[in-house]
């Protein structure tokens, strides 16, 4: 897509925390993904913010679809390509963002060469996860995104009960919390990180294609929680009707699932997992 007479430019580019390679889509003419590492970090279509590429993706878009209609006030903490604030612009018009993002270098390149001044009423806070929901005020958001990634690996920081204390204290009564979290055999830290969210809100829906919710493969989990009820129901039949046939598992089978696993704390030496290095070819 031309902006100003320029389309963006593949290549590889530095920023704040590293290398990051920008990519055409070859078989969509203005799909593009970063990539960091050799991992895939964010997809976007300039031309159309409501495709999504990615399976997690497109189930938090499955959650947000289910909100009560009209405008958001989002937060979004880990930008990327800011995917998710592209598809609520499209869908949701007048929805306003605050993207918190801790590498300046990289929201540069995402506003120079995909054309984030394209976004209405988005906001960027160059601050680190905590640092950046410390600084917002008592429920402000209906939405909290907590997308953020080191590469392929979570920041521990970002998934204690602290922090969801925090995120809690941001979202409006009725706001909804989504988190990406990524694992692996065992599933041991998603079941911590659940547990976590659990312990702060009172209705918790764990969703995620079915080898990955048996541990039988790497991959992307989506947690949805909020103080009030979740649409279970129709959420189900969305997540199960996708493309990625994904499970939702709340209630009982959320608490099964836990297997007694107990909440993160700060201070606690929690690893997050690391990708097989299969996993991304």
């Amino acid at each position: 897509m031309r902006r100003g007479g320029r389309d963006p430019m593949p290549g590889t580019y530095q920023t704040t925390f590293g290398d990051v390679e920008l990519l055409r889509d070859l078989d969509r003419q203005d799909g593009w993904v970063l990539s960091k590492e050799g991992v895939p970090q964010s997809y976007v279509d300039l031309q159309d913010p409501t495709y999504l590429d990615f399976e997690y993706v497109r189930l938090m878009a499955d959650v947000i679809d289910l909100l009560p209609e009209g405008p958001l006030g989002c937060v979004h903490v880990g930008g990327g390509a800011c995917t998710i604030p592209r598809y609520i612009a499209a869908t949701r018009p007048g929805s306003r963002h605050i993207v918190v993002e801790p590498d300046a270098r990289l929201v540069d390149l995402v506003r120079e060469q995909l054309d984030l001044k394209s976004v209405p009423k988005l906001k960027v806070r160059v601050a680190g996860g905590r640092e950046g929901t410390a600084g917002l005020w008592d429920e402000s958001a209906d939405l909290f995104v907590l997308d953020a990634f080191t590469a392929a690996t979570m920041p521990v920081e970002l998934a204690t009960l602290e922090y969801m204390a925090d995120i809690g204290r941001v979202l409006r009564p009725g706001g909804t919390l989504l988190v990406n979290m990524a694992d692996g055999k065992g599933l041991a830290f998603a079941r911590r990180l659940t547990a976590t969210v659990r312990e702060r809100f009172r209705h918790v829906a764990l969703m995620a294609e079915p080898g990955i919710l048996r541990g039988r493969r790497f991959g992307n989990l989506i947690l949805a929680a909020s103080a009030q009820p979740l649409p279970i129901e129709l959420l189900g039949r969305r997540a199960a009707g996708g493309l990625t046939q994904a499970r939702l598992v709340e209630g009982d089978a959320l608490t099964r699932f836990l297997g007694g696993a107990a909440p993160i704390h700060d201070g606690e030496a929690v690893l997050a997992p690391v990708p097989p290095p299969a996993v991304f070819g």
